[in-house]
């Protein structure tokens, strides 16, 4: 009960936030975005505040003694949330052509050409990987390379079979969160994979212009064992259910920030006009 309890409360934080008109705000897009994108980044073990991403997207401007590699990560995603905003205009088709620009776009200054048994591949340019990987806590192994464009190839034909038939709105947000529980769990780069599924995740939302959901870097440890539950019970429940619960919190954040600021107003000195 606790679950359908979760996704009213969601709808009511969601049609408050509407009628707010928060999202009409000046700015607001932008730096929600700003937000996603630092958030994603983090997980990934990136120490950019979203002030340092402000400074770096808008001023050029680094934070000083932090690694360049982590400007560059947020950079790249930058561009890759850029195109997908793009591409959510167009309802463009995820095919897995389309998940491997995402990719190269998130990768493109950080990836290289790796050799390996399986043959040579380029992570900068989406290259699905041609080796084994091992990855998280206990170095879990995810499926053989030689099994991941098959995969893919699946997995782009069931979320474009389930985008047409779903309707409600928690039927489009866990579309759009099992694409995420899928993807992470095929794990077809070498890196790349948690930002590329946050990515895919957040595309599904913008082409049916919801919300985006984001994954707060302080739980980032519920999140990977959320992912490995679902991945170990072969369910996506687990995940399902911490999803929420993060839609929820930022939805009330947002909602609480916006109403914080409104409310502080500004005290004006009116003088009376003796000239």
């Amino acid at each position: 009960m606790m679950e359908k309890g979760i996704w009213q409360e969601i709808e009511e934080l969601y049609m408050e936030f509407q009628q707010l008109g928060i999202s009409q705000s000046v700015d607001y897009e932008k730096y929600y975005l700003y937000s996603l994108i630092t958030h994603s980044t983090a997980i990934e073990g990136s120490t950019l505040t979203e002030m340092d991403a402000q400074l770096l997207f808008d001023e050029g401007v680094t934070a000083k003694g932090k690694p360049l590699v982590y400007h560059l990560m947020n950079e790249d995603l930058k561009k890759a949330y850029e195109l997908a905003k793009e591409e959510a205009q167009c309802n463009t088709a995820i095919t897995p052509a389309f998940l491997q620009k995402l990719n190269a776009t998130l990768m493109r200054t950080t990836g290289g050409i790796h050799n390996t048994i399986g043959g040579s591949f380029d992570s900068s340019r989406g290259e699905f990987r041609l080796c084994g990987v091992t990855a998280g806590v206990g170095g879990r192994s995810y499926m053989g390379y030689q099994k991941v464009s098959a995969k893919v190839e699946e997995l782009c034909f069931l979320l474009q079979e389930r985008q047409k038939s779903v309707e409600t709105f928690r039927e489009q947000y866990e579309l759009s969160f099992n694409a995420h529980l899928n993807l992470v769990t095929i794990h077809p780069w070498v890196d790349g994979n948690g930002r590329a599924a946050r990515l895919l995740m957040n595309y599904i939302q913008f082409c049916y212009h919801l919300f985006p959901a984001k994954i707060f870097k302080e739980d980032r440890v519920d999140y990977i064992l959320s992912l490995q539950q679902a991945q170990d019970d072969e369910t996506s429940q687990p995940f399902l259910d911490f999803m929420a619960v993060q839609l929820k919190k930022s939805l009330s954040l947002e909602i609480q920030k916006y109403k914080a600021s409104h409310n502080k107003g500004f005290s004006f000195c009116y003088f009376s006009d003796t000239g």
